[in-house]
């Protein structure tokens, strides 16, 4: 999966000409916490809530209301802007961009193409969409976890003994701590048989009561 094939397109943005009062105004009734910063169509910086809020540290409580108002409007976006701001390209796996937001602890990432034009926008609500869905949670099923060995071919093994059981796979997922998990969603309701098999054929089954202790204690 690709970040342009999940990114968010239809957003808001403003210029550096926009006043930091039209600016706040988006901001509050969009419930945005950020708004990327274009000129024409690249994108050159955004500008977050607390921005605003630090750009007026006390000119709501010195100055009357119409005061207050026209420097507002004298304000704008380009005179407060950030300019740090991380891009990705479209062509980015997804997971390298989440890898991204969770190591520079981001809340979201701009898109931009080899041109600086900026083609979309990608934060967390999409990554935890994209979550659901590689888990194939959707489509319903049944889940089944293994603790299996590290080895070449054992997902193989496991899918087979499904496949001959006759029922289709929905999602596989793998897991890395302190072991290795196996995680396979089905399209099935009842997952008995299965399990019974993948039993009788050695793996390692695991339920929640497996791993309770480890959030317990």
């Amino acid at each position: 999966m690709y970040v342009g094939l999940k990114m968010l397109k239809g957003f808001q943005t403003v210029t550096t000409k926009t006043s930091v009062a039209e600016a706040q105004t988006l901001l509050e009734k969009q419930h945005l916490w950020m708004l990327l910063v274009v000129d024409g169509e690249k994108l050159v910086g955004y500008v977050r809530d607390e921005d605003i809020s630090a750009a007026l540290p006390s000119m709501m409580t010195t100055l009357d209301k119409f005061e207050a108002l026209y420097l507002l409007r004298k304000l704008t976006i380009g005179m407060i802007m950030r300019k740090d701001i991380v891009t990705v390209p479209p062509e980015m796996e997804i997971e390298a961009a989440a890898n991204i937001m969770h190591e520079k602890n981001l809340a979201g990432l701009a898109v931009v193409d080899r041109s600086g034009k900026l083609v979309g926008y990608i934060n967390r609500t999409v990554m935890l969409d994209v979550l659901v869905e590689e888990m194939g949670l959707r489509q319903g099923g049944a889940r089944i976890v293994l603790e299996v060995e590290d080895r070449p071919g054992v997902l193989k093994d496991i899918t087979g003994i499904i496949a001959d059981q006759g029922i289709s796979i929905i999602s596989t997922s793998t897991f890395h701590q302190d072991r290795h998990l196996v995680v396979i969603r089905m399209a099935t309701g009842d997952a008995s048989a299965i399990e019974a098999v993948l039993r009788n054929r050695g793996f390692k089954l695991k339920t929640v009561e497996n791993f309770a202790g480890e959030w317990r204690s």
